[in-house]
């Protein structure tokens, strides 16, 4: 790259492989079918595959440094020395000790896990202390650069900027530290500078929250500090998914090169951009290419946009408003969707295409951008669940008194105290994806699928009888997805054939396309969960995906306000409610993991949405009667800020991720008042480590001094569909025997 920025560029892209490669040699090389050589090499293959598409679509300015095996919080933690001791004194090579961090080991658990501001990537918590001894380690972004260099590409490297990633991180003062890591990073730019680095990209995405002032000085002190080093690359400061407040006239005040503001989730920035006043020769890199949604760009609005900054900056470049990695990789291989939906979409592949069109047409005029799209077709209207929904009443969002019906459906429940349950989902296992994919492909017709999931059930449900279970699941062997299973069902819901996304680590979802209005064509679960009710005399749950984790986990039409449609999806979901109850089904769980995760950045928003979010899980569970038992269940989020929310939900029982956090919700809940059936998870699902008896009984002994036994359940963080059969019996039996041993406590 030459000192200056280029016309376009895009903030990331997705690093998975347009066919997952890098998931299944990530997973090849945990089951130790592979080494790491064979590892780096499908890892440098995936890398070189992207550089080369943006250098072939002609972006001008291209990352680095994106890349990933696991997380780029993590990469950044492992760049600045941030690695706990408790994994440095295991004594593994530097890849083992990274993915110990990433997935625990029988020795420590791993690192928390939590979402990505507003999206469904989860990224992993960075441990700082007052001993936490920084260092700088630049050897990763070196690398990328190199073999970028080595193509004939001039790179941009990437890292999470030092106050984000001081925010994100765990501890009590998150800027007590600050002076040290700044002085690790300019370390860091030292050694890019002196291999020949033009720009590096820092990203600062938590100041598209509220933040207050020491915060927003603590942006000025890093920033200020890092620009005025005297060898060292141009700085691009990137801020993204929403607007920035009091940080613009922050980093204005340092010496940085370059600013990049989200125009598309913080139209605000624009006005906030015009007052503040000369830019003194920076490069305003303009968001402009939504990052986080498929829906293709309004380019003439787009460009409107773009020519405001282009009369308030002395430089321009357009941008994508995030990072690429939250949408799928390439539109072109999807073949089977409706032509007139496809036409309306942009996946990453699409939307680089979007930002150089956009460059251009800042630079020479807007003569040849394409001709706006019609409106939406007709036949995606439903006036019947419009009308329905109009005739809706405060009482079709409320039930009977909570203490009256826990009495109620404890009297038919018979449950001991400390119920032990699951969350929903048993292990996905080869013979049941290879049985979904022969289906797809006619080589399976429905009448032996349907006996090869019975099959399954059965076992399931033997199972749990076995390891002495209270409350059972039908094991969910069914379903591809939590959300696009329901999506395939439901009017209104495009599936992809290769739209992945990664959520975590190697686990990549496939969101489903919400495009209409949705409605439900017939029962989806009941006869699943009635299949399951009959081989047991035990309790056995119907599982449903929760109105705001469906629209979270989906690319959302984008014309109508997103309450309206949480309250189609919503009276979906009550139909199937009323359908499981009146079948026999007396525990009926509406599974909300995304509550938290949907929540706006800023305060001043942040009303609105819970009112409608609440309204809509009640619209969907309130149509049952009293005795029957409605659970929920949320993970990997920050349950303090929405824990008044969780109350609302009024919800029977709530089930939610606490092992990695030390049960710490539970402070939370109890200060909140909370009075209902809680399951605080005693067994972190998303690392390979069985957990010991003493270890869950020692979790649920904590739980205990803070939630009275009648009301606590005993259950995993959440589903079990990426484990293994052997890990699952032997955690399972451990849970059990836990929760028996603190009850006869």
């Amino acid at each position: 790259m030459s000192t200056t920025f280029g016309l376009s560029t895009v903030l990331g892209y997705p690093r998975i492989g347009g066919n997952r490669e890098l998931k299944r040699a990530v997973e090849a090389y945990w089951a130790g079918t592979i080494d790491e050589d064979t590892l780096e090499r499908t890892a440098a293959t995936l890398r070189a595959d992207v550089w080369q598409t943006l250098r072939n679509a002609r972006l001008a300015a291209i990352p680095s440094n994106t890349f990933s095996y696991y997380d780029h919080v993590l990469d950044t933690a492992v760049a600045v020395g941030a690695t706990p001791t408790r994994f440095t004194a295991l004594g593994l090579s530097k890849l083992d000790t990274y993915f110990a961090m990433a997935r625990g080991v029988d020795a420590e658990p791993a690192l928390e896990l939590t979402k990505w501001f507003g999206t469904n990537y989860h990224y992993l918590v960075p441990e700082i202390g007052p001993d936490t001894v920084f260092a700088a380690d630049p050897a990763k972004a070196l690398r990328e650069h190199a073999e970028a260099r080595a193509l004939g590409l001039e790179t941009r490297p990437v890292l999470v900027g030092p106050a984000t990633f001081l925010l994100l991180a765990k501890g009590d003062d998150p800027f007590a530290r600050l002076d040290d890591l700044v002085g690790v990073y300019a370390e860091i730019l030292a050694a890019l500078a002196d291999a020949g680095v033009s720009w590096v990209q820092l990203d600062e995405p938590a100041y598209a929250t509220d933040r207050g002032p020491d915060e927003i000085d603590a942006l000025r002190r890093a920033y200020a500090r890092l620009g005025a080093l005297r060898a060292r690359p141009k700085l691009f400061v990137a801020t993204y998914f929403g607007e920035i407040g009091d940080a613009l006239p922050a980093l204005l005040d340092t010496p940085v090169e370059a600013i990049g503001l989200d125009l598309v989730a913080g139209p605000g920035n624009l006005d906030r951009l015009a007052a503040a006043g000369p830019l003194g020769g920076r490069t305003i890199v303009a968001g402009l290419v939504d990052g986080h949604n498929v829906w293709r760009t309004d380019l003439r609005a787009a460009v409107a946009a773009g020519a405001v900054v282009a009369g308030l900056a002395d430089h321009v470049a357009v941008s994508t408003s995030c990072s690429l990695l939250h949408v799928p990789v390439d539109l072109s291989v999807e073949t089977r969707l409706d032509p007139g939906l496809h036409e309306r979409l942009a996946f990453a592949r699409q939307k680089v295409d979007e930002v150089v069109l956009l460059g251009r047409a800042l630079r020479d005029g807007t003569a040849h951008l394409p001709a706006p799209l019609p409106p939406p077709p007709a036949a995606w209207r439903h006036d019947e669940v419009r009308a329905r929904l109009a005739a809706l009443t405060a009482a079709d969002r409320r039930r009977g008194d909570s203490t009256a019906r826990a009495a109620r459906q404890q009297e038919l429940l018979g449950l001991p105290d400390l119920p032990t349950t699951t969350i929903g989902s048993f292990p996905q296992t080869a013979e049941l994806r290879g049985a979904r994919a022969a289906l797809a492909a006619g080589t399976l017709d429905d009448e032996g699928y349907t006996a090869l999931m019975r099959a399954e059930v059965r076992r399931v449900v033997r199972l749990q009888e076995d390891l002495g279970l209270d409350v059972l699941v039908h094991g969910e062997p069914e379903r591809n997805d939590m959300v696009q299973y329901f999506a395939e069902q439901l009017s209104g819901f495009a599936a992809t054939e290769h739209g992945w996304v990664q959520s975590y680590g190697s686990r990549c979802v496939r969101p489903p396309i919400l495009h209409g209005d949705v409605a439900r064509r017939a029962p989806m679960t009941v006869g699943w969960a009635t299949f399951a009710q009959s081989l047991t005399t035990r309790p056995v749950k119907g599982m449903l995906t929760g109105p705001v984790t469906v629209l979270a986990w989906s690319f959302v039409r984008t014309d109508q306000p997103l309450a309206a449609t949480a309250d189609q999806v919503a009276l979906a979901l009550r139909d199937e409610c009323r359908d499981l109850e009146a079948a026999g089904i007396r525990v009926i769980q509406v599974d909300e993991p995304a509550l938290r995760e949907t929540l706006p950045l800023r305060r001043a928003a942040q009303g609105a949405y819970l009112d409608w979010a609440v309204g809509a899980f009640r619209l969907a569970t309130s149509g049952v009667a009293d005795d029957t038992q409605i659970h929920t269940h949320l993970c990997y989020s920050e349950f303090g800020d929405v824990i008044t929310a969780i109350d609302a939900l009024d919800a029977d029982v709530t089930s939610i991720e606490a092992s990695r956090s030390k049960m710490e919700v539970l402070g939370d809940l109890a200060a909140a008042g909370y009075r209902r059936g809680v399951g605080p998870g005693v067994w972190d699902i998303h690392s390979p480590r069985v957990p010991s008896r003493e270890e869950m009984a020692e979790a649920l002994r904590h739980a205990v001094a803070a939630v009275p036994a009648r009301r606590l359940w005993v259950n995993p963080d959440c589903g079990l569909k990426t484990r293994g059969y052997a890990e699952v019996e032997a955690s399972l039996r451990h849970l059990v025997a836990a929760a028996a041993e603190v009850r006869a406590g």
